[in-house]
């Protein structure tokens, strides 16, 4: 079967563009990067997940996604690799066997943490030009995941899930497929019926946009709707949708009794023309939305009224320093735990950045840190918010940074984890 991952992997990064691996950040150009201090004991150990469950007191677990012979050229991974994470060191230990299902590109749990979802980027599912979304039953005393049912999600290659935070719906968006699903789940945590499908359309839109960094030859599809992401608002209201493809945001009502999408007020929020939105995030009160343009790798922030959904725009801010020049894909953006700092990662460019949240919302950039390794896709902090982990889809590995709650400085821990073509993480915390 011929892959259509390559979608989002447009551009090839230059010698010499961006950040080199001499420099921990562009704002302390001239400081080397600090020697490696050995590897951890235990940081490529494998243990059983039985073994595991015979600690005491709480676990940090974490399930990681990847690209598998269905993904891009370089994909290799398994499935579902369940690890353990020593949440003073930052390391991680594999437990088990790899869940195996195909190309789990993105991941999440249900609002009770009983149950995982992930969607399966593939094109072909039934036969029919259509991804799928997996539902698996987590043993609440070992993490070991139990495979529940498989449906399709009615487009192709789905790039995000969410769960409604009612546990009622999954929500799928399918990015080659140019529509957003609607997946009832089932009391025993299985995927039912498909309660709603809705395609995008709209006016074709530049392959880049007018604020693109200097020299970034990479760019983004906008051949035609291409959704990348599906969340509710803070308050589960709303349900938006960024379309990368169309450069828009949806703003959506989920009827909880038919499973159906109804349009807001103001059903779509535009961006700049060639910037592809990919994924956003919001500030802890639900007031302040970041919306990430893929394309020109810039933070759009906008206020958000919780009452009717309208987004209104009021900073834009660039996610690479004044040096950088050459190819860069932005690809994620994560608020802390403590909503003070915010951080994007750019792919091809290799490079996470790190901004401070002022008290009205607005974005600081303060640093841009070197991953350590290639092509850094998904980044999530652990549950207690003290380290960030990377997953860099073209090295084969996950890279971790310890964070400082009180600057938000990020710190390389100097741990690898090998794994293959990593995209994405979910944590979940078992009690003792």
């Amino acid at each position: 079967m011929k892959k259509t991952l390559g979608r989002r992997l447009f551009g090839l990064s230059l010698a010499g563009a961006g950040l080199t691996g001499v420099l921990r950040s562009a704002f302390a150009a001239d400081a080397p990067t600090p020697p490696p201090a050995p590897i951890p004991k235990g940081a490529l150990k494998k243990s059983t997940p039985e073994a595991a469950a015979t600690k005491s007191g709480p676990r940090t677990l974490c399930y990681v996604g990847g690209y598998t012979k269905h993904g891009p050229p370089e994909a290799n991974a398994k499935g579902i690799t369940l690890f353990e994470m020593d949440t003073k060191s930052g390391v991680l230990t594999q437990l088990g066997q790899v869940t195996p299902t195909d190309n789990p590109s993105f991941l999440a749990l249900s609002p009770d943490r009983r149950f995982l979802y992930v969607v399966n980027e593939v094109n072909d599912f039934g036969g029919e030009s259509s991804g799928s979304a997996t539902a698996f039953a987590i043993d609440q005393h070992t993490g070991v995941l139990t495979k529940l049912n498989t449906v399709a999600t009615g487009g192709a290659d789905p790039a995000h899930l969410s769960v409604h935070p009612s546990g009622r719906y999954l929500l799928a968006a399918n990015y080659t497929g140019g529509s957003v699903a609607v997946i009832q789940i089932q009391a025993d945590g299985s995927l039912g019926a498909r309660t709603d499908l809705v395609h995008d359309s709209g006016p074709k839109r530049p392959e880049r946009a007018a604020d693109n960094p200097p020299g970034n030859y990479a760019v983004s599809d906008h051949s035609g709707p291409h959704e990348h992401m599906i969340q509710a608002d803070m308050a589960a209201k709303f349900v938006l949708v960024a379309d990368a493809g169309l450069d828009r945001v949806y703003v959506w009502k989920l009827d909880l009794d038919k499973g159906v999408l109804v349009p807001a007020a103001k059903p779509w929020f535009d961006m700049e023309p060639g910037s592809a939105p990919r994924h956003f995030c919001f500030s802890l009160d639900g007031k302040v939305i970041y919306i990430l343009g893929e394309q020109n790798s810039r933070v759009v922030v906008a206020d958000y009224d919780t009452e009717t959904g309208a987004i209104s725009p009021r900073q834009t801010a660039t996610t690479v320093t004044g040096r950088f020049r050459g190819s860069t894909i932005a690809a994620e953006i994560i608020l802390h735990p403590n909503g003070k700092f915010l951080y994007v990662t750019n792919r091809l460019g290799d490079s996470i950045a790190c901004f401070r949240v002022k008290d009205d919302g607005s974005l600081e950039l303060f640093d841009e840190v070197w991953e350590h390794a290639d092509y850094g896709r998904a980044i999530s902090f652990d549950p207690t918010g003290n380290f960030m982990l990377v997953a860099n889809q073209r090295s084969d590995s996950i890279t971790s940074f310890r964070v400082n709650g009180e600057t938000g400085v990020l710190q390389f821990t100097w741990n690898f984890t090998p794994i293959g073509t990593p995209s994405a993480f979910a944590f979940l915390t078992l009690e003792g």
